[in-house]
């Protein structure tokens, strides 16, 4: 084996162990914005079943259609 083989070897393998490290931050990325989507969903479950923000959200949703139908139908 040449010089220039045995350069362009170790290269290659240098290369292989770098991707192996990026393929594990890509799951690692995955498994943190799942984790993250998973607590959204429960901070959102939990203000959606307090009545209180329920009626804030209805009253809010309301007044918007009142507005826009004020301003739309004369």
């Amino acid at each position: 084996m040449s010089d220039h083989e045995v350069a362009v070897a170790a290269e290659d393998a240098e290369v292989s162990r770098a991707s192996g490290d990026e393929r594990g931050m890509t799951t690692a990325e995955y498994a943190v914005g799942t984790v993250a989507a998973v607590s959204f969903g429960g901070v959102l479950i939990k203000i959606l079943t307090d009545e209180n923000i329920r009626n804030l959200i209805l009253q809010i949703i309301l007044w918007i259609l009142e507005t826009i139908s004020g301003v739309v139908m004369p």
